[in-house]
């Protein structure tokens, strides 16, 4: 009987010493957990939302983004490309909203769709700043960052006028129509040339940001047969398209041509000759500045509204400092 007894007592303590170190397991692995989620909570993850990865002056915005994310301790940022389509680079807004991100860096493929996205990120709290691509209401989202498209036009145009003596035939070569640095930009050059009654646009045409394009549009104005005596170009990328196609028609020497963005590409060109003017166009210093504004926006700092990043003109005189700043 007294075995019996002792028996019962044995299992007794011994379920509770189980009961015990089962117990024990459990608050060391609630614990665990509740100190990953306080680490995940410390992580400030963006969302950004690129619309073209293709597209060599935004794959510099990005460099200048990944190189600030580098820097940075607990900071993670998710790349999303549109492909130049405005309803995938919505829904991708949407994901990050739901995927409950810090912060949206939105490059917007157009100035349409854009005032939708900075809306849901707002109705969901979750601060969105735009980088680049300024359109009318950009005011609505926490913050922008980018340069005054418009002084770029204004800037390359007074520069081809110079070199033209204040007279001469203008063909404008358009980035991808819509797009605020298009509007603007050309909106800039149409003001110069306003200024100068000996110079007129005899030539426009769109080749959408694209360099191939840009021979294409160039091949077809020489055979045109209309005299022009400066392409100016909405960006580099087009600009190098017209010399090549100005080139292989042994005409280069009899025109002017200008770009916009001081691209690697653009300021070899630029040092031999054949790019006469361009204007430097920060990518990496919006790309991080972006970045930066979005980090200080998912801690609710406080931040600056537009952040503005100065356009720099470009000539053979000076390409040697801009060759310097990619290197």
């Amino acid at each position: 009987m007294k075995v019996q007894k002792r028996l019962i007592l044995f299992i007794i303590l011994l379920l509770l010493s189980a009961a015990f170190i089962s117990g024990c397991g459990e608050k060391q692995e609630s614990s665990q957990q509740t100190s990953s989620q306080s680490g995940e909570k410390d992580k400030i993850v963006i969302g950004a939302a690129l619309p073209d990865f293709d597209d060599k002056w935004l794959s510099y915005l990005q460099d200048g983004m990944k190189e600030y994310e580098k820097a940075q301790k607990d900071v993670e940022v998710i790349y999303v490309d549109a492909m130049n389509d405005a309803s995938k680079q919505l829904s991708q807004v949407e994901n990050f909203i739901q995927q409950k991100v810090d912060a949206i860096v939105l490059v917007p493929v157009d100035t349409v769709s854009a005032p939708e996205m900075v809306n849901k990120a707002n109705e969901a709290n979750v601060p969105i700043v735009v980088v680049n691509r300024q359109y009318e209401g950009v005011e609505n989202a926490t913050a922008y960052v980018g340069s005054e498209s418009i002084k770029a036009g204004l800037m390359q145009m007074e520069e081809v006028a110079k070199l033209l003596n204040g007279k001469g035939n203008i063909a404008i070569m358009n980035g991808q129509m819509g797009h605020e640095a298009q509007i603007k930009r050309t909106e800039g050059n149409k003001q110069i040339i306003e200024k100068h009654p000996d110079m007129k646009v005899v030539l426009e045409g769109t080749a959408e940001w694209d360099r191939a394009k840009g021979m294409t549009l160039m091949e077809n104005w020489l055979q045109s047969g209309k005299k022009i005596d400066a392409v100016v170009s909405n960006n580099d990328e087009m600009a190098i398209g017209a010399i090549m196609a100005l080139e292989d028609a042994g005409k280069l020497e009899d025109v002017v041509v200008a770009g916009i963005d001081a691209t690697p590409d653009a300021l070899e060109y630029v040092k031999s000759g054949k790019l006469k003017v361009t204007v430097f166009q920060n990518a990496k210093g919006q790309g991080q500045g972006g970045l930066e504004i979005a980090i200080k926006a998912a801690k609710g700092e406080n931040v600056e509204k537009f952040n503005w990043i100065p356009y720099e003109l470009v000539t053979k005189d000076n390409v040697e400092e801009y060759i310097k700043k990619w290197q």
